[in-house]
C-alpha cells in the first residue's frame, strides 16, 4: 500500500527543497504508482466541485486551480456548466411563454418582463465575452489573478451585502437594476471573480434583496453558459468520464440551489465573501510553495 511510516517521511522531508514542497505532498497523497486516479474518478470530483462552486459566490475557478495544480491535471472545459442549462429548462420555458405573450398578446406578467431584461442584458454581455475572451483567457489566466480576483470580490461582498438594504424583490425589480446585474457578467470573464459574485454583488448594491438577486442570477446564467457551451460542443470529448462529471455537477447543483435559497431566508452573504479570501490566500500559498 502507501503506508508511510513516521520516521521515513520526517526524513525524507528533510531532503525536500522548500520549491518542490507541493510536489513532494503531491507523490505522497496520489503516488503514481500506488494510488493512481482514473479519468472517471477525478471527473466525479472536478463534477462535485463544479456542482458546488458553479452557483454560490466563490468561483468555481480557484477550486479547480488547486485541484488541477494541487492534485491532478484536468483540462478544464465547459462541460459541466451543460447541468445549469438542464435543470433551469422548466424556468425558460415559463420565461419564454411570458415573454412571447407580452409581445404577441399585450400579456403583462412578471415571467414575460424578466425575460425581456434577460434578453437586453445578456446582448452585451454576450458581444463583449466573444470579443474579449481569447485575450482574457490567455493572459489573465493566472494563479495570482485568480487569487488576487477572490480576495478582492469577497471583501466587496462582504461590505457592500452588510451595509445595503433590502428595498425591491425579485417581482418589482426595475429595467435599470436588472440591466445593470446582467452587464456585471462581463466580469467574470477575469478568473476568480466568480459570475454570481459578480452578478450578486453588484445586485446586493443596488438593494435588490438576497434571495432575488440570487435567483435572478441563476436564471441569467443560462443563456450565457449555454451560448458558451455550443460554442465549444466541438472541443468536448464525449466518454464515459465526461458524463459522470456532468451527471455529478447536474446533481450536487441541485442540491446548492436549493440549499442557497434557503440559507438566504435568514442568512447573508457574509460566510461566502470570508470563504473567498480564505480561498485566496490558499491559491497564494499553493503558487508561492510549488
Amino acid at each position: 500500500g502507501a503506508f508511510i511510516t513516521r520516521k521515513s517521511c520526517t526524513n525524507d522531508i528533510s531532503r525536500v527543497h522548500k520549491g518542490n514542497f507541493i510536489s513532494y505532498i503531491k507523490r505522497i497523497i496520489i503516488n503514481k504508482g500506488e494510488i493512481k486516479m482514473t479519468e472517471i474518478a477525478q471527473a466525479l470530483i472536478l463534477g462535485i466541485v463544479q456542482g458546488l462552486t458553479e452557483l454560490l459566490p466563490v468561483s468555481s475557478s480557484g477550486h479547480l486551480y488547486l485541484i488541477s495544480n494541487f492534485f491532478f491535471d484536468w483540462n478544464i472545459s465547459e462541460s459541466f456548466d451543460i447541468a445549469i442549462c438542464i435543470f433551469f429548462f422548466k424556468d425558460w420555458i415559463n420565461l419564454i411563454k411570458g415573454g412571447w405573450n407580452q409581445v404577441f398578446k399585450k400579456e403583462d406578467s412578471i415571467d414575460g418582463r424578466i425575460f425581456w431584461y434577460i434578453v437586453a442584458a445578456t446582448i452585451p454581455a454576450g458581444i463583449i465575452g466573444l470579443i474579449f475572451e481569447h485575450y482574457l483567457e490567455e493572459y489573465l489566466r493566472t494563479p495570482l489573478v485568480v487569487a488576487t480576483a477572490l480576495i478582492v470580490m469577497g471583501i466587496l461582498l462582504y461590505f457592500i451585502d452588510k451595509k445595503s438594504k433590502a428595498e425591491y424583490s425579485y417581482e418589482n425589480m426595475s429595467f435599470k437594476q436588472a440591466f445593470l446585474i446582467g452587464i456585471s457578467q462581463v466580469l467574470a470573464f477575469v478568473p476568480g471573480v466568480s459570475r454570481s459574485g459578480a452578478t450578486i454583488t453588484i445586485g446586493r448594491a443596488l438593494k435588490v434583496d438576497r434571495e432575488s438577486v440570487a435567483k435572478y442570477t441563476f436564471l441569467l446564467s443560462t443563456p450565457i453558459v449555454f451560448a458558451a457551451t455550443i460554442l465549444k460542443i466541438f472541443d468536448f470529448q464525449f466518454s464515459i468520464a465526461f458524463f459522470v462529471g456532468v451527471i455529478a455537477s447536474f446533481l450536487v447543483g441541485i442540491i446548492v440551489i436549493k440549499f442557497l435559497m434557503n440559507y438566504l431566508k435568514k442568512g447573508s452573504f457574509k460566510v461566502f465573501a470570508i470563504y473567498r479570501v480564505l480561498l485566496g490566500l490558499l491559491v497564494y500559498a499553493v503558487y508561492f510553495l510549488r
